[in-house]
């Protein structure tokens, strides 16, 4: 029940993000110039004093051009809606 997958799929992450209350952001301090910087998906109970929230076509241009994959779980151990995800190298996957 608590195995990862890998996807790269826009409409997939996205989905699973909003199952989540989950909304697409960016590490406030790492942003450049028209770049969003560092990717995270903010739940709705987490304080965002490091974090702002951007669009997802922002979160998608960013990680396209990162060459990114989205590393994620769909349920724990006890069969609950997991939240573990993580942005990886999608050459690395």
């Amino acid at each position: 029940m608590s195995d990862s997958h890998v996807t790269t799929d826009h409409q997939k992450i996205k989905r699973w993000a909003e199952e989540r209350q989950g909304r697409p952001a960016a590490v406030r301090a790492s942003e450049r110039e028209g770049d969003p910087g560092i990717l995270r998906i903010q739940f709705s109970e987490e304080s965002g004093d490091n974090l702002e929230q951007i669009s997802w076509d922002e979160f998608f241009d960013k990680f396209e051009a990162s060459e990114l994959a989205f590393l994620y779980q769909d349920r724990t151990k006890d069969g609950s809606p997991s939240r573990f995800f993580k942005l990886v190298d999608r050459k690395s996957h």
